[in-house]
């Protein structure tokens, strides 16, 4: 009996101490290691510290191993959190687990790129970057350095983007929102546009193309999401003697511009250059811009993301209505890439 006793006794021990070390929230990302996902965390346990809760954060190894992410997925569940945050690899890998959380009065947060594709309701709301506006904010940038060479022009000019896909609704918002940017600015002052190349994005874009437009925006899109075949393109788009500016959408193609530009030295800021603008991070894309090879490039805030994310995942975890939150972006150049700011959501 006393045996008994003391094995019932150990196990109470070790569910109280379990259910004691319990996180109020699970969080599951796309990956762990990655700096972008350690500026997430920051973001996520600084804004839980704030409020007062506690958070469990895991994510696999890699952004392929779509098993690994959905055993974290049921663990989570399996914890019995008050709301779950959610990256998913793949939804359709998920939907089982997702299915078991609403059985469960769990509610799921969507984080980053979200869980696309669930089910109606499923996902009570998402904290990501709205990339629309974050390609807005390229154009814009671009079209500071640009103006004036556009209006000293004698005929058109060409404003090229590499983009790594045309199915991509990440990529795709980007350049549909850097297009729609230019376009606004650019009838702002008089000027039409002309779009050529992608057909994706000559026909979702909300600018109006026009053959005698005084500036032509061509978009190219490789066969294939290779390295080599984007580097092709931006090539072919620096040769271009009309081309005042190229951006790149994500950090593919802005790293295919820097390996296009190694034996063509055209990008850059000063007279006669071509200005270059880039979509994320990475030690390649940081160094173009550090060197003066990039005017700058867009950066998604993670640490913003992070601490979003813990916001939602408490409102929701009470009731309260939530909504998707546009966790922002920010444009960095080599004059404030090392402030405290921007250097948290840079990452290699």
């Amino acid at each position: 009996m006393k045996k008994v006793l003391a094995l019932i006794l150990a196990l109470t021990l070790v569910i109280g101490a379990s259910a004691a070390l319990a996180a109020d929230y699970e969080i599951v990302s796309k990956g762990f290691q990655h700096q972008y996902w350690q500026a997430v965390l920051k973001g996520a346990e600084e804004k839980a510290a704030e409020l007062g809760v506690t958070i469990n954060f895991v994510g696999p190894a890699n952004e392929s191993a779509y098993e690994e992410q959905l055993g974290q997925l049921n663990s989570a569940i399996n914890a019995g959190p008050k709301a779950i945050g959610l990256a998913a690899l793949s939804t359709e890998t998920c939907l089982d687990a997702i299915a078991d959380a609403q059985s469960k009065g769990i509610p799921i947060i969507g984080f980053d790129s979200g869980v696309p594709g669930a089910p109606e309701g499923a996902i009570k709301a998402n904290a990501a970057t709205n990339n629309y506006n974050a390609g807005a904010l390229a154009a814009e940038e671009t079209w500071k350095a640009i103006k004036d060479r556009i209006a000293a022009a004698d005929g058109a000019v060409r404003i090229g983007i590499s983009a790594q896909d045309a199915v991509s609704d990440s990529v795709v918002s980007r350049g549909l929102g850097f297009i729609d940017k230019i376009g606004e600015l650019a009838a702002a002052e008089g000027y039409t546009l002309k779009l050529e190349g992608n057909e994706r994005y000559i026909n979702d874009a909300k600018v109006e193309s026009k053959d005698d437009a005084k500036i032509i925006i061509e978009t190219l899109v490789p066969a294939q999401v290779t390295a080599e075949l984007s580097a092709i393109d931006c090539q072919n788009l620096l040769n271009k003697a009309d081309l005042i500016a190229l951006y790149g959408s994500n950090q593919h193609s802005a790293e295919a511009m820097v390996t296009a530009n190694e034996n063509l030295q055209k990008l850059g800021t000063g007279e006669g250059q071509i200005i270059g603008v880039g979509f994320d991070s990475g030690a390649v894309i940081k160094a173009a811009v550090k060197d003066g090879v990039f005017l700058g490039a867009v950066t998604q805030a993670p640490v913003a993301m992070g601490a979003a994310l813990v916001d939602l995942l408490v409102k929701a975890a009470a009731g309260e209505a939530v909504e998707d939150v546009d966790t922002g972006c920010q444009w960095y150049t080599a004059e404030n890439m090392d402030s405290e700011e921007i250097a948290q959501n840079l990452y290699d």
